[in-house]
């Protein structure tokens, strides 16, 4: 049953070509959004806190501040609405979750940027 779920997935489904981004990177997320019969492109821009899953169930949660309220968005990674991801900065972190991020405020909320 595995294997015809491995074998549907990579026949079907069109897999997008997005950079490679991780825990810590700061990206910019182009979304569409329909409103009635209008569509117009809406972004997202925030860090990256997990990528979760592998293959069609690939998630990834951003995390932004909103004036002083933080704001998270799951996004699936074949989610039919993604139209591009920007990688706007490399984060140095240690862990693949950052979840303590959340409880950052001021100075201490800010990711060191990877070296290259």
């Amino acid at each position: 049953m595995a294997d015809l779920m491995k074998f549907v997935q990579t026949e079907f489904v069109a897999k997008k070509d997005f950079p490679v981004f991780g825990a810590g990177d700061t990206i910019t997320v182009y979304y569409e959004i329909r409103e009635g019969e209008k569509t117009r492109t809406q972004f997202f821009k925030g860090v990256v806190i997990q990528r979760r899953g592998s293959g069609n169930t690939e998630t990834f949660t951003i995390r932004k501040m909103s004036g002083a309220i933080g704001v998270e968005r799951i996004f699936p990674v074949n989610l039919p609405a993604l139209q591009k991801v920007e990688v706007n900065k490399r984060g140095a972190v240690r862990r693949a979750r950052i979840f303590y991020f959340r409880e950052l405020t001021g100075k201490k909320a800010k990711i060191r940027d990877r070296r290259r």
